[in-house]
């Protein structure tokens, strides 16, 4: 049983909150967007500071007995440890949200999240503490991905919701907008503290100030969410059980389908996305002599290009569909997966040729890729049915992307990246033929 909505929305932060936006009667689509934005991009900024570090930082402070390969593996292994733990962020936040109310829930989440994230600012190394140092970062990380599972907090679906009819596909690539604009500034300022110090200095304490930002802009991000879901327009849904969480096995078990297909629809994308975010960074930087600033620039230049093809995507999705531009898009990251992993070992000219190109195709695909499906959940079940999802996509399509990508080049080369990332191609299809089919057959 679900637990009633009076229930779950009467807390004394959400009341507050409530007064200060009751000026508003009704919530407009673009008010949602903004503060939709501002969340994605705070999390993806915490996700992305951390990956970065992953490369760069973590196999020399905390994997320094082992060689760089190896370490920059282990590194990636721990990376891989936030997407287990999103969905036991979802089964604990869920119940927060049933019993303490959305406010509560998106309070204790973002914090959970700054706090973690600059809390592995203070990491010690393995010279100082050991393999304790290893374990340490494992915990935190895995508090990442519990706060990330917890800081689902609707609001793609509300703005789906209040989104006009011809322009679903415009407003679903809005929370798209956060993931590019997070690895920018993220790139951003590992570039500027990598030029401005040294190697050693970097290491022993420029990488931990990126870590500290986390926390201002989770806060932030906070506000920022609360005054929407605080608002009269969000309580409605709410109580009409259209954004209402359910019992999340209860949800698995009636919407398995419908969760199945909407985690293998976006693995094109999302495969794609650490093949261009974190993977490249990881092989200039153990087989090459390019400088890491360099590079850092030009991910930063690829993510600005990337907020332009995904708002590219919402533009050409008005007008053949949402569907289409997955699966086009899909066969267009298939037909570079056959060669664009290989430019990343042609130089300089080639690895700016594999980020822009990568990055143009990823903006095409993952913003259309959020919830594609989520329109065939029962109202009872849409709210934690497109947190689960979001879930699974992540942890099926990307969780272990970089490492498994590393693994593949070290071992047999880079081409057997480019097939790793066809498989999700295929799966995209495949989910997408098969969702097409269903749905045909519900008409």
């Amino acid at each position: 049983m679900t637990a009633p909505a009076s229930a779950s929305s009467s807390t004394p932060l959400e009341r507050d909150a409530a007064l200060v936006n009751a000026r508003h009667g009704t919530i407009r689509p673009g008010e949602i967007a903004v503060g939709v934005i501002i969340g994605r991009t705070s999390e993806f900024f915490d996700f992305f500071v951390y990956a970065i570090a992953s490369v760069l930082v973590f196999p020399q402070l905390v994997f320094p007995f082992v060689d760089p390969l190896t370490g920059t593996l282990y590194s990636f292994a721990l990376f891989s440890l936030a997407f287990i733990g999103r969905p036991i962020g979802t089964l604990i936040f869920t119940w927060v949200d049933q019993h303490h109310g959305r406010g509560v829930k998106l309070t204790i989440a973002l914090f959970l999240l700054g706090g973690s994230t600059m809390a592995i600012a203070l990491l010690p190394g393995y010279a100082q503490v050991g393999a304790a140092s290893a374990w340490i970062l494992g915990f935190f990380r895995l508090c990442q991905g519990i706060a990330l599972g917890g800081a689902w907090d609707g609001l793609p679906s509300l703005l789906a919701l209040n989104s006009p009819p011809e322009k679903r596909g415009w407003y679903a690539m809005v929370p798209q907008l956060g993931a590019p604009l997070g690895l920018l500034v993220a790139s951003a300022l590992f570039a500027y503290f990598l030029a401005l110090l040294t190697a050693d200095d970097f290491i022993a304490w420029g990488w931990r100030y990126p870590f500290f930002v986390a926390l201002a802009i989770n806060v932030v991000a906070l506000f920022a969410r609360l005054r929407i879901v605080a608002t009269p327009e969000f309580q409605r849904l709410f109580e009409t059980r259209e954004l209402q969480p359910s019992p999340p096995f209860e949800t698995l078990f009636s919407e398995w389908r419908t969760i199945l297909l909407g985690a293998f629809a976006p693995l094109a994308s999302f495969a794609l996305f650490h093949l261009v975010a974190v993977f490249p960074l990881s092989w200039v930087q153990l087989y090459t002599d390019e400088a890491v600033v360099r590079f850092l620039v030009i991910e930063a230049f690829g993510a600005a290009v990337c907020v332009l093809a995904i708002m590219a995507s919402g533009f050409i999705a008005d007008r053949v569909g949402r569907r289409a531009v997955l699966g086009v898009s899909a066969v267009l990251i298939g037909a570079y997966s056959g060669f664009a992993p290989q430019l990343l070992g042609a130089g300089p000219v080639g690895e700016a040729v594999y980020m822009i190109v990568g990055f143009i195709l990823l903006g095409l695909a993952f913003g259309q890729s959020s919830g594609v499906v989520n329109g065939s959940f029962s109202a009872t079940y849409r709210y934690t049915g497109a947190a689960i999802v979001s879930n699974s996509a992540w942890f099926i399509g990307a969780g272990f992307a970089p490492l498994v990508a590393l693994f593949l080049a070290s071992r047999f080369g880079l081409w057997s990246v480019g097939l790793y990332l066809l498989s999700g191609v295929v799966c995209t299809l495949v989910a997408l033929g098969i969702n097409k089919e269903w749905a045909a057959r519900h008409e």
